[in-house]
């Protein structure tokens, strides 16, 4: 049974056919919300919107590959002319790839990874930017990770001290670099963007290895898709609050 405190809200979610962006897009759905499923397979990601339709979801499956500019661009007019707005976009597809130590690592690692983590979030972000200034409040959530965190990386005694992968922790420190830029050029509308750190959670891109569950690392993404007006723009977040940057 859902909410209906996202009644007549639409929201995207990327890479959204499995794992933390599957179930950041069940939650928002279950608050009201129509959800669009992002991914660039065609039958997995009609599976999961027909999962979550059959929880009584309202879900769809659009096409979206965040490294192919046409299937974006095909997504935001099938957006527009469906909708005509867009209230509230997850960038959640990633990849993480590196597994060596900086100096051993494959540049086409590097630029794989880039494409996917960084330039992707860019390009869907600013081909939705015109359908996000339409809706009341939009909403942008860009998922980052604690590995993304400068201070925390560079803390010998912290927790990231040996988790040293150059091209996945770059990304996201990138990511929250895009984020603070976009959130200063929108601080005069209503859209508020926001970075998200859903924490250790065990998904396909660590092999699951992560200590808590898809449920515990949507919570942050969801409530800052769900900010209220005098909520934060610009932010990095986690379960706890601000994270460093």
């Amino acid at each position: 049974m859902s909410d209906s405190s996202l009644k007549g809200k639409v929201a995207l979610v990327t890479g959204a056919n499995k794992g933390i962006g599957l179930e950041i897009a069940r939650q928002l759905a279950q608050q009201g919300c129509t959800v669009l499923v992002g991914a660039r397979d065609e039958q997995r990601g009609e599976e999961a919107a027909g999962k979550l339709k059959s929880e009584g979801l309202d879900a769809r499956y659009v096409r979206l590959d965040v490294t192919d500019q046409s299937t974006i661009d095909a997504a935001a007019n099938w957006v527009e002319s469906e909708f005509q707005k867009l209230d509230i976009l997850v960038n959640n597809a990633a990849i993480g790839l590196d597994r060596t130590p900086p100096s051993q690592l494959d540049i086409d690692i590097l630029r794989r990874t880039y494409d996917t983590n960084v330039f992707g979030v860019f390009a869907v972000t600013k081909a939705f930017l015109p359908l996000l200034r339409k809706a009341e409040a939009g909403r942008i959530v860009n998922m980052s990770s604690g590995l993304g965190s400068l201070a925390q990386t560079s803390d010998p005694k912290g927790p990231f001290a040996e988790v040293n992968l150059l091209a996945y922790n770059s990304s996201k420190s990138a990511v929250n670099a895009l984020t603070v830029q976009f959130a200063t050029e929108l601080r005069g509308t209503p859209i508020k963007v926001n970075a998200a750190d859903p924490g250790y959670v065990a998904t396909d891109l660590n092999e699951h290895r992560g200590y808590r569950t898809v449920e515990q690392g949507a919570q942050t993404p969801v409530r800052l898709a769900m900010l209220p007006a005098d909520g934060p723009t610009g932010g990095y977040f986690n379960d706890e609050g601000v994270v460093p940057w």
